[in-house]
């Protein structure tokens, strides 16, 4: 039987990521016991109004009654988590949609572009995977749950892209050797994101915000 040309495409990025998942499982990789986990950490004002403004939208387009929507705010106004206001929004977004995500689990590219960004937050270890693809974290507007982040990432003739607010350091580690990947200055006890590079013919590339005019 003849197949269209690339229709094996499909099948080996379904295969990629399937042996992606079991390299990082192989690894023993492991949520930090003592931290909390992304559902526990506390929600600020800035989140809060993130979330009222997509139940106000979801009111304005007859999504939500008026009823539902008085109910919904009166629970995000008394909510102490991200968990308790990600649950406000679930039915009205799709899931990368969301003005909070959760989720945790690891980011895979396998023959495409894969992309994480937003609100969302960044575990203490993140397992990131790109063969033959991309792989974007958007850490500019992120909730880091520790101070020092590590990533784990396997390129396999694939790239790292990472966007990062002012602040954050940003280093490789591969084999013995530690390479500074940010050039603009950072305080000494300021957050760290460690990449921790599994490279066959890969790249990490790190994407700066432009460096402020001194006045004078």
């Amino acid at each position: 039987m003849n197949e269209r040309p690339g229709s094996w495409l499909p099948k080996l990025a379904e295969v990629g990521e399937r042996l992606a998942e079991e390299w990082q499982s192989a690894r023993g990789q492991q949520r930090a016991s003592d931290l909390p986990q992304p559902h526990e950490l506390r929600a600020s004002d800035a989140d809060r109004e993130r979330v009222a403004q997509v139940l106000q939208d979801a009111h304005a387009d007859g999504r939500i009654t008026l009823d539902e929507l008085e109910e919904r705010l009166g629970v995000l106004y008394s909510a102490r988590t991200l968990g308790d206001l990600a649950g406000l929004t679930v039915d009205l977004l799709p899931a990368d949609e969301q003005p909070l995500l959760l989720d945790g689990r690891p980011v895979a590219a396998i023959f495409k572009k894969e992309e994480r960004g937003g609100r969302w937050v960044v575990p203490a270890e993140l397992a990131v995977t790109a063969m033959f693809g991309t792989t974007k974290l958007d850490l500019r507007d992120a909730i880091l749950q520790n101070r020092r982040v590590i990533i784990n990432a396997t390129l396999v003739l694939g790239g790292l892209e990472i966007h990062v607010p002012e602040g954050l350091e940003v280093i490789r580690v591969a084999k013995d050797k530690t390479v500074r990947l940010t050039k603009q200055p950072t305080e000494p006890d300021g957050p760290v994101v460690e990449v921790r590079t599994t490279n066959f013919m890969g790249d990490v590339k790190v994407k700066e915000p432009p460096r402020r005019k001194r006045r004078r």
